[in-house]
């Protein structure tokens, strides 16, 4: 064999083993991106593997997308005042589900959404969006969130005769009574996510103390300083020209 063809061969040999450690590389990494997005999303990664027919690389382009556009979102403070105001809001629609499901779950829905924009996420004029974004920062709990929507946008007419079927997202559209509570134990969960205080809620909270505080010696200073520039005014005001006028009047 010639030297030549020899260096061929081990050239070719060398390109081969190239090409195959590029796959493998690339392959793992696939792989793990998978498997990283598989771990974040949870159940939301299988419902949109199943959405997509089962391709998983298809399910994994669409989950990381949604990370691309609102990974680096970040939640804004949630003022105690008003995390209490919707937490009564939540227990008052809690207690009108026994006369009123359907209402009671449209209310979730509305809170959820107002919550949500509260929180930073996108306003609840653009669901599908905003779900996208609260499915990237609570995929465990986003799913209740879909269902309560889909629920409290389904009218009873459209739903009769319907249960059993789903949706795109795996959602029954039937909304009989077990359908609505279930929805609204599961909303439940995402809607406590978002109320919980968090580190950035409490020192918002201490802030907005200390400003009202500070403002509250303020206006107590300003009106120390008018009552003392009242007493000051009064003072010289005995010793004006018309202060004897006065005195004459009361005389006479």
């Amino acid at each position: 064999m010639s030297t030549g063809l020899i260096i061929a061969l081990i050239v070719i040999v060398a390109l081969v083993v190239v090409v195959a450690a590029v796959l493998t590389l690339r392959a793992r990494r696939g792989a793990g991106g998978g498997g990283s997005l598989k771990r974040r999303f949870g159940p939301e990664y299988d419902r949109t593997v199943a959405r997509h027919d089962g391709d998983e690389r298809a399910a994994a382009r669409e989950l990381a997308e949604r990370v691309k556009r609102h990974g680096s979102l970040e939640k804004r403070p949630l003022p105690s005042a008003e995390r209490e105001r919707y937490e009564s809001r939540w227990a008052a629609a809690q207690e009108r589900f026994v006369d009123s499901p359907r209402e009671a779950v449209a209310e979730a829905d509305r809170l959820i959404s107002e919550v949500a924009e509260a929180r930073g996420f996108p306003d609840g004029n653009r669901y599908e969006t905003q779900l996208e974004a609260l499915s990237v920062h609570h995929a465990h709990h986003v799913h209740g969130y879909r269902r309560v929507h889909l629920a409290a946008h389904t009218t009873g007419d459209t739903a009769q005769g319907r249960t059993g079927a789903f949706d795109g997202n795996g959602v029954d559209p039937g909304t009989g009574t077990e359908d609505l509570r279930e929805a609204m134990i599961e909303a439940r969960a995402l809607f406590e996510d978002l109320v919980t205080p968090s580190r950035r809620d409490a020192r918002a909270d201490r802030d907005a103390s200390a400003g009202h505080a500070g403002r509250a010696h303020r206006d107590g200073s300003a009106r120390r300083d008018v009552r003392d520039g009242a007493a000051a005014d009064g003072r010289h005001r005995s010793h004006l020209p018309w202060a004897p006028a006065r005195r004459h009047a009361k005389g006479s």
